[in-house]
């Protein structure tokens, strides 16, 4: 009987990070100047592509940064490239591609 509710509380939890970590994705894409409709797609492929340690990575660029913020997708893309994880800038790059051009939503 313990087993099935310790899974349950798991399986809560841990969809409660994603909603959490998705929110916290999609509003430092608004706070780096990308727009509402691009930033709320990319936030949901980029929590379930990259890992927690991942983000964190991108949540120090945005917080790092003393420069302009980006106006364009392409200017966040050149501050992503310096975190220096392939798979990140791979993630964001066709997150980005694909959210922009309304491929993905």
């Amino acid at each position: 009987m313990r087993a099935p509710l310790i899974l349950c509380a798991a399986l809560m939890a841990s969809g409660c990070v994603q909603t959490i970590a998705e929110s916290r994705v999609r509003s430092a894409l608004v706070e780096a100047g990308l727009g509402q409709r691009v930033s709320d797609c990319m936030a949901g492929r980029m929590v379930d592509r990259l890992t927690i340690d991942q983000l964190k990575k991108l949540e120090r660029l945005k917080t790092g940064a003393r420069e302009r913020e980006p106006s364009s997708v392409g200017d966040y893309l050149a501050r992503v490239r310096r975190v220096g994880d392939a798979e990140v800038v791979a993630v964001t790059s066709s997150s980005a591609a694909l959210c922009a051009t309304g491929l993905a939503d």
